[in-house]
């Protein structure tokens, strides 16, 4: 049974990749720039902590992020706590681009909705559980 749920639980992340690597692809963005722009929606980061979100090296941030601010859709800013750390931050178009990418992404929605809110409510809370985190 574990080896079965481990499988499925493969090809969902396989599926979600190759539809997110496309998303991407039509902002003419790759995934790894996608998945930076997506964890700056979240909050301004400095490339260290984007890095090990993504468990990466900063030095591939760095042209990442560098990427991303020439198209216009990240900015570095001054972190207030401390003037001496770049934040990386989307911009106006960077934020609307993100949101664009996340609510494209239909493979998992249209079978999630398949599910009765008490099913897709008790995955969360399996998924969280797997993860660690405290279902909130």
């Amino acid at each position: 049974m574990t080896v079965e749920v481990v499988d499925l639980i493969g090809t969902v992340v396989a599926r979600y990749y190759e539809e997110y690597e496309h998303a991407a692809a039509e902002h003419s963005l790759t995934g790894a720039q996608a998945r930076v722009l997506r964890l700056l929606s979240l909050e301004p980061l400095p490339m260290r902590k984007i890095a090990q979100s993504l468990k990466c090296e900063p030095s591939n941030i760095t042209g990442i992020v560098d990427r991303l601010e020439s198209r216009g859709l990240v900015e570095r800013r001054p972190d207030p706590a401390d003037r001496r750390v770049k934040l990386a931050a989307p911009t106006d178009e960077g934020a609307r681009t993100a949101e664009a990418l996340r609510t494209s992404l239909s493979f998992a929605r249209e079978p999630l909705g398949r599910l009765t809110v008490t099913e897709r409510t008790l995955l969360k809370e399996l998924l969280q559980r797997m993860l660690g985190f405290v279902p909130e």
